[in-house]
């Protein structure tokens, strides 16, 4: 049995849909620029998140590079001729 017709059976009424989104409520930015004060603290969070991601990666790239290329026999470091 559906969900319908059970509501129904049991005298309930419709399901009701709670799909709508949030409308940002907050002030703009500036009155011609289409960006609120939410999305730019958002924009703000995102980039600091993927700023630690690309200086993981460089020190991961870096520790490659610098010690585990040498020992694995990939390639010698110019200074260590």
């Amino acid at each position: 049995m559906g969900e319908a017709k059970r509501r129904k059976i049991l005298g309930l009424s419709p399901k009701k849909n709670n799909t709508r989104t949030k409308v940002d409520e907050s002030p703009r930015l500036f009155e011609w620029l289409p960006f609120t004060i939410n999305q730019r603290d958002n924009l703000i969070k995102l980039s600091i998140k993927a700023s630690w991601f690309g200086i993981g990666g460089l020190v991961i790239l870096w520790i490659v590079v610098r010690f585990i290329g040498p020992a694995a026999g990939w390639w010698t470091l110019a200074d260590s001729l």
